[in-house]
């Protein structure tokens, strides 16, 4: 029973021809709206905070290991921002 409900849907878009340019207008518009959102929303925080790779990845190491009973440290503040 699952073997013949694969093969409808295989053979659906398999057979497709609008659908397809479809699906392609839909996943493009997909990508474009996640890197929009990445790019605009979710900013490299590490990068801007720290100098170079070995202060981000201490900063990461204290996080992972921090106790969640202890209080969590703030990022430093970024300079010429308040």
């Amino acid at each position: 029973m699952i073997r013949h409900a694969l093969n409808f849907y295989v053979e659906g878009f398999r057979n497709m021809r609008l659908g397809r340019a479809l699906w392609k207008i839909v996943l493009l518009k997909i990508l474009f709206l996640f890197i929009v959102i990445k790019l605009f929303f979710f900013p490299d925080v590490l990068k801007v905070t720290y100098d170079n790779d070995t202060d981000r990845a201490e900063h990461v190491l204290r996080r992972l290991t921090q106790s969640a009973e202890t209080d969590q440290e703030p990022l430093p503040p970024v300079a010429g921002k308040k």
